[in-house]
This record gives C-alpha cells, sequence and structure tokens, in this order.
C-alpha cells in the first residue's frame, strides 16, 4: 500500500506568519504551496519551493480566489473567463520560482472556498481546467473523492488525485463539516493518525457525528498547516502508516 501526505504551505506574509513550513517539509511527500492570492508573497513562495526543491518534496500548486482577506475561505462569484486567468497568473508565478530551484509545478489542487465550490460547481470547475489545459494538460488536479471537479477533469482526460482530510470532520455525504461547525477541526494526533490507518487499509472513515464510516477513496492525505498541533498531527500520521508497512510518498 502506499499514500501521498501533504500540506497547504507557504502561506505566511510579509511579517504574518502562518505554520511551521520548515518542519512540516520534513514530513510530508507533497507541498501545495500557496501562489498569492490567498496568502503567500513572493519571498515566502520562492523560500517554500527551494526548500521543498531541497528535501526532496513535490510541488503543487494551491491556486485560490483573489482573497487575502478572508484566507480564500469566501466563496467568490468569478466570471469563468477571469478565474481561468487568475488560475494562469498563478501557475505562471509558481511555475517561475520552481524553474529558479531546479524543480517544476506537478500538480494543481484548488484553496479553501476554490476547493469546496468546484464539488459541485460546474462553470467555475469548467474554469480550472482551462486554465490547466493551456498551461500544462499533464497536471493533475487534486479534488474530493467523487466530487464534479475530478468526474469533469477525467472526461477531459486530466489526471486526478483525490484527496482525504486527515484534521476535517467529514458529513455523511462525504463533504467536509463547515468549519463554523462543532467537530469540523480535528486536535488529537493519535485519534486522526487511527482514523488515516481505517482510511488507507479499509478505504473508510467516521463521520464526524459517528453515525456511520463512509467510502473514502483516496490516493493522498491533507493536514493543514493552519490547525493547532500540526506538526504533531503529521508526525503521527506519518509514523502510523509507515509502521503499519504503508510506503508514505507522493503520488507523483
Amino acid at each position: 500500500m502506499q499514500i501521498d501526505l501533504n500540506a497547504d504551505l507557504g502561506e505566511s506574509f510579509s511579517a504574518w506568519r502562518m505554520g511551521d513550513d520548515d518542519a512540516m517539509l520534513n514530513i510530508v511527500t507533497s507541498a501545495n504551496v500557496a501562489c498569492g492570492f490567498h496568502a503567500g508573497d513572493p519571498v515566502v513562495m520562492r523560500r517554500t519551493v527551494a526548500t521543498a526543491a531541497e528535501r526532496g518534496v513535490v510541488i503543487g500548486a494551491h491556486v485560490s480566489y483573489p482573497d487575502r482577506a478572508g484566507f480564500g475561505r469566501r466563496f467568490l462569484d468569478v466570471a469563468p473567463a477571469e478565474l481561468t486567468a487568475d488560475v494562469l497568473y498563478q501557475l505562471g508565478a509558481l511555475d517561475g520560482m520552481c524553474r529558479i530551484a531546479g524543480t517544476q509545478v506537478r500538480y494543481v489542487k484548488p484553496h479553501g472556498a476554490l476547493y469546496t465550490a468546484m464539488a459541485h460547481h460546474e462553470a467555475q470547475a469548467e474554469a480550472l481546467l482551462e486554465a490547466i489545459e493551456a498551461f500544462n494538460p499533464e497536471l493533475p488536479v487534486v479534488g474530493l473523492p467523487g466530487s464534479l471537479l475530478l468526474r469533469m477533469a477525467a472526461d477531459r482526460g486530466i489526471g486526478t488525485v483525490a484527496e482525504a482530510f486527515a484534521d476535517r470532520g467529514y458529513q455523511t455525504d462525504g463533504t467536509l463539516l463547515p468549519r463554523s461547525e462543532p467537530g469540523a477541526v480535528l486536535h488529537d494526533p493519535d485519534a486522526i493518525a487511527g482514523r488515516m490507518l481505517d482510511l488507507v487499509v479499509d478505504g473508510q472513515v467516521e463521520t464526524a457525528d459517528g453515525s456511520r464510516r463512509i467510502e473514502v477513496a483516496a490516493q493522498s492525505i491533507c493536514v493543514h498547516s493552519d490547525t493547532p498541533n500540526t506538526i504533531a498531527i503529521a508526525r503521527r500520521v506519518f509514523e502510523v502508516l509507515s509502521g503499519a508497512g504503508i510506503r508514505v510518498a507522493s503520488f507523483r
């Protein structure tokens, strides 16, 4: 068995700091690097990419709505052509930093509200996929298992990566519990690691309300860098999976 472990990184901005990217890049196998629209800046982006390249961590573009104030967690009714251009802009920025570091962008993952919208918003999913096709159609897209985005990508011949979330609670329909709800964000490293072991081995995870176990077939597991105790969570997930004989390695 094999599973990827990813984290959203490069989300600091100027003097404001988000998470511990340096520590996380010693654990994860893929890094979703912010491209400046929801978080990050050129200095942070360049530093994050360089560190990831040095440690052999695969780099993906963590593209977002242009929403710094809301950290990309607010839905924006962006016109499809504008959204395509926004994604292309972000891909180009990260690609430039990757080239300087001797590496490259290897996949695309929407961030926050854009990620959530991609599960059902056809026009915006289409806009994102058009950007990928224009930039590099060989880049796979990361998304929620069973989402509209992944179905549309597969229909267009774009690679797909289904993703699970270590530190988030699930609803019975397989979507994430909104962050405003109790139980939406998980904190116990041992409990989280146990859930992820069940997910990799059995393809199932318990819902946030404990009422049932749902099918979640994933190729990658995400740990959010802004979750309290996130380094301990990521490290424990890695230890438990590796200890069970599961190879933790990037899907790329």
